[in-house]
This record gives structure tokens, sequence and C-alpha cells, in this order.
């Protein structure tokens, strides 16, 4: 029986760092074991750029990786600044090569900005469904681009289905375009069990003194860091502690990172890892007393799923999915972003109640092992794929009986639904 195939669409995938590469990772193997054909296309416009005078044609370059076609686009560089559009340009015909190859049956495109136009575009053309999966940013701040509202809007209208990781991410796309209502789900990322026990402690643990408070991740503009370092710089004139950052603030905000830090006065109390693998990063989870995340949006982030598996006691933000996994007083603290006054009360309340960290860390665990498993997004997954597909079908067989089996397209399928256009679902 010939597999149903279908091409995923994404900014990064392993070995590339990010969380977006780490999730299409995981539901590619989910798919995989569901019985589909999975080929994974990557692409991202920071990759049209070169250091050096160097020029290439565009390419793309095909591997077996866990069982996936990883198809690895890059664009052109045929002259020193290469526009956007010439990006994209290269990256569609680079898709549609591949579609001529391997006739995939759905298309399905992680994060709207970059990778859901020019997916969709290529979807509607030739008739076939496509999912978009919003994951964080590009609702929360790209949107705020004019040069990125209509297209965003346009995805989120042509999409046969949109998926979010937080109902707060649904509700936003949903005030852009009201059909969103009626063709999407949210629902959390996963996180598989982790045997923390195996791991060996950072040397850098044994060198912090008092209540350890840690955060984690590639830190930004989003992670309200600068929040956390004045929680703690008030918090530390109270109590010993230390502040350690597991991982490194991102390249383009550098300097704005090193004048908060400078300015904050925390001194030696303040560590900072720097860049780690995974596994020296998960390490140091159960080491601490206190894990903060500030962040002041965040999609449904890794970083919090790990230290509820790690059992850490939480003070997060009433953020997106941080908000509606943690629960306030029972699987952790919750304050409201941007609130240095709200931060540092609920770190000082578990710093000085050992048994209230030992409760909500607990419970953290509990629900990440159950209520986050994998099986759990797996289930998911299947139920919008199932959909999806169900849906096509459904469609087509409509559409087939008014203008024949050869006249199938998405403007016979517009007119019957929705008179003229796709618009008049509205």
């Amino acid at each position: 029986m010939t597999k149903i195939k279908i091409c995923i669409t994404t900014l990064e995938y392993p070995p590339d760092v990010g969380g977006v590469g780490e999730s299409v990772h995981r539901i590619a193997q989910m798919l995989i074991n569901s019985g589909y054909e999975i080929h994974v296309a990557v692409f991202r416009s920071k990759q049209r750029l070169v250091s050096d005078d160097s020029r290439r044609r565009s390419s793309c370059k095909t591997i077996l990786q866990d069982g996936v076609f990883v198809h690895r686009i890059k664009s052109a560089v045929r002259d020193e600044m290469q526009e956007i559009q010439d990006f994209f340009s290269d990256v569609y015909f680079q898709l549609k090569c591949l579609h001529q190859k391997y006739s995939f049956d759905l298309f399905h495109a992680f994060f709207m900005n970059e990778t859901g136009y020019v997916t969709t575009l290529l979807a509607k053309e030739n008739d076939v469904p496509v999912i978009n999966s919003v994951r964080g940013a590009d609702l929360h701040k790209h949107i705020f681009n004019p040069k990125n509202h209509a297209q965003i809007a346009w995805v989120l209208e042509n999409s046969n289905w949109v998926t979010f990781v937080s109902r707060e991410l649904q509700k936003r796309a949903s005030v852009i375009v009201p059909s969103v209502k009626l063709k999407s789900s949210a629902f959390w990322n996963s996180i598989a069990p982790i045997n923390f026990a195996k791991l060996l402690t950072p040397p850098l643990v044994r060198e912090l003194p008092g209540i350890v408070i840690g955060s984690s991740g590639r830190f930004r503009d989003k992670k309200g860091i600068e929040f956390l370092l004045d929680a703690c710089e008030e918090l530390s004139q109270e109590i010993e502690l230390s502040l350690l950052l597991i991982g490194d603030f991102v390249e383009k905000e550098r300097e704005y990172w090193q004048q908060q830090i400078k300015q904050c006065d925390l001194g030696s109390r303040l560590c900072i890892t720097g860049i780690t693998s995974r596994q020296e990063a998960l390490a140091y989870l159960p080491k601490l007393d206190i894990f903060a995340i500030p962040s002041l949006t965040d999609g449904c982030p890794n970083a919090l799923l790990e230290a509820m598996l790690a059992g850490c006691a939480i003070v997060g933000t009433k953020v997106d999915a941080i908000g509606e996994i943690l629960e306030d007083g029972v699987n952790g603290l919750l304050v409201n972003p941007g609130s240095t006054t709200e931060l540092k009360a609920a770190l000082q309340c578990l710093a000085t109640q050992p048994q209230l960290r030992q409760k909500l860390g607990a419970a953290a665990k509990t629900k990440a092992q159950q209520q986050l498993h994998p099986s759990v997004e797996h289930q998911n997954w299947i139920n919008v794929y199932q959909e999806v597909f169900t849906t096509w079908e459904y469609e087509k067989d409509i559409v087939h009986r008014l203008y024949g089996d050869n006249n199938f397209s998405a403007d016979n399928f517009n007119s019957t639904y929705f008179g003229t256009g796709a618009n008049q679902n509205q």
C-alpha cells in the first residue's frame, strides 16, 4: 500500500539549534510511526546572506535522517544584497521541484512568517491541502510588521487547518481572520521522559551559594530576563542567592544584555553558562531550588516542560502556554509579565518555604508525565491529520459531483462553498 506523503516546511531541523526544529523532529517521528512518509524542507531567509564575497546557485540537498527525507534548500547568491523576493522565488522553485518528484498529499508549514506563505501558495496552486502551525513569535512579534500583516492574514484564511501551541495565539489569529475559529485547534507541545539521574552534575553547581534560581534557553527580548535580573537584585539584599542563566543571549541583542547586566548589582551572584549541550543544560535543572521563566510572550517553551519534568519549583508568567499549563499554587506560581514586584514576591515565597517548593515541583512533574507525555500530543496530531484528509475528500467529492471528475480546483471549491471567493467565508 502506498504511504501518504507529507511535506513539512520549517526554519530549522536538527542538528540546527532551536525549539521549532526540536518540535518538528518530534512530530515527524510521531507521523512516521503512524505510517506516513515524511519529508522535511528546511529554509531560512538569513541563509541568503553570506559573510564573504562568494556566489552560488540555488540548491536542494536531500538526506535520509532518522527515517525522514530532509531537504535543505538554499537560495542563490548572485550579488552582495539578495532581495527577499529573490530568496522566496528560489525556495518556491525548489519546493515545486520536490512536489513534482514526490507528489505530496499534504503540506504542513511550521512558523507562518517565512514558511507559511510560500508553502500555502504552492499547495493551493496544486490543489493539495495545507496545514499551518503557529509557534509564537509569528503572531506575537512579526504580525506587527506592516509588511507581514496581509501575508499572514492570507495564510490563515487559505489554510485547511491551523494549529496553535496556546489558546492565546488561537484567539489572536481568530481576531485577524474570524474563520480560523472553524478550522483550528490549540494543544501544547509534549516532552519525552528523561532520566535525570543518569546525567552528570555540572561542576559549576557546587560553586553556587545560597538559594539557586535558574532559567534556561536562548535569551532574547521576549524572555523578560531584565525583570528577573531586577527581582533577584532586590531579593539578594534580603537572602543569599545565586542566579544561574543556563544558555546565552542571542548575538544581535548582546550589547543590550551586557548593558543590563552591568546596571544590575548582582556581581558574582550572577552566572551565565554560555551555550551548552542539551544534556548539560538538563543536568542543571534538578539542582535548582527555583526555576524562573519570566517571559513576556513565549508560545509553549520546551524549557518549561523540561523544568517540570525535572520536578522544579517554577515561577512563570501568565502568558501563552506557560499560563495555561501552570496552575497558580498547584504546580507553580504565576505572576503578571513585566512585573518585577510580583516576580520578586513569588521568588521570595519559594525561597523561604522549602516544603512549598517540594510540593509544587512534585505536582509539576506529575503533570508533565501525564498531560504532556508524547502520546497525548501524538493523538492530537493524528486527529488533525484525519480531520484535514476527511474534510478534503468530502469537499472534493461535492465539487466533483457539481463540476465533473476532472475539474476539481480551489476556484471551484471556493465558488461552491463561499460564492465568488475565499474571502466570502468571513
